[in-house]
């Protein structure tokens, strides 16, 4: 299901617009700023001061007062916080250890951004609502502090040549040919245009061997010297922060292709534009690289 178009001063929780034209009046919307920081502060021995060591962000809290106006309906008031309490009951994110829903916030002069993360909280004053006026009280953690484009950013990233030999119309001058004994190699970019570093997720499809992906800019590479792959079948490296794995197109755990020094913890996307290039053996030149990804920011 497409996400909901939002307009200025509204916010979507779980398919459930809240805000400005919707029986849901925001009164305050509270941790939007800079999340809490986990420091790593020593006392300086024998001196004044303190070492400060690294400061991790903490998960964002974002406290929202609202109030569910719908006058002279108290039986509407409680309709409205029974679809805000079913919206955030899903199975498949409460009872999934890592699994999120998203938080989606439109402000003005803004595009729509998002955030991941678990409702800890949704409290209503009920003795009001049969005035048609309804407080609720809802707290959201976002598990990962970074704001998040609202729409994904995909690329797809062909093999450059046939592994096994031969020529692809119209030839044009320099020819390349490979002799199938060098993995074809494909330069491709990518582009993320927030402020902060976003983690992309990373399908290879087949019929290929022994694929490697590289990001060029820092020399990062998650290699699969083992992987086969025939046509159809598929293997995707999830390099998000509390999504990470490898699975196969059988929903396998595929971790065991990646070599000892594939970081997938490391393979961010800086701010900007990035050269990717992928390796592999494909002697039909039909297999791909795709890349999906969400821009990232640090502020909304």
């Amino acid at each position: 299901m497409p996400d909901i178009v939002l307009t200025d001063y509204q916010i979507d929780l779980g398919g459930v617009v809240l805000g400005s034209g919707t029986a849901v009046d925001l009164l305050d919307v509270a941790g939007l700023g800079r999340p809490a920081v986990r420091d790593n502060d020593v006392d300086q021995p024998s001196a004044d001061g303190v070492f400060p060591g690294p400061d991790y962000f903490a998960g964002r809290q974002i406290q929202i007062d609202a109030a569910i106006k719908v006058p002279g309906d108290p039986e509407g008031c409680l309709d409205v916080l029974a679809q805000l309490q079913q919206a955030c009951t899903d199975p498949a994110v409460r009872l999934v250890g890592g699994a999120t829903m998203a938080l989606r916030l439109q402000w003005p002069g803004r595009p729509t951004k998002r955030v991941l993360g678990r409702v800890r909280k949704i409290d209503a004053t009920v003795q009001q609502a049969i005035h048609g006026y309804l407080p609720v009280d809802i707290e959201f953690l976002a598990t990962d502090p970074l704001w998040y484009a609202d729409t994904e950013s995909t690329t797809e990233i062909p093999l450059g040549w046939l592994t096994g030999g031969g020529f692809a119309a119209p030839v044009v001058a320099p020819i390349y040919v490979q002799d199938g004994a060098v993995a074809a190699d494909r330069p491709g970019w990518v582009t993320n245009t927030g402020t902060a570093d976003t983690w992309p997720v990373i399908r290879i499809t087949g019929p290929c061997a022994n694929a490697t992906v590289i990001h060029v800019p820092t020399g990062r590479q998650l290699r699969m010297p083992t992987l086969n792959l025939t046509a159809g079948q598929w293997v995707e490296i999830d390099t998000r922060p509390g999504q990470r794995k490898v699975t196969r197109e059988n929903g396998g755990n595929a971790a065991a292709l990646l070599s000892p020094d594939s970081r997938i913890d490391l393979f961010s996307l800086p701010p900007g534009q990035s050269e990717m290039r992928w390796t592999a053996f494909d002697n039909t030149n039909s297999s791909r690289l795709r890349l999906t990804w969400r821009d990232a920011y640090t502020a909304l």
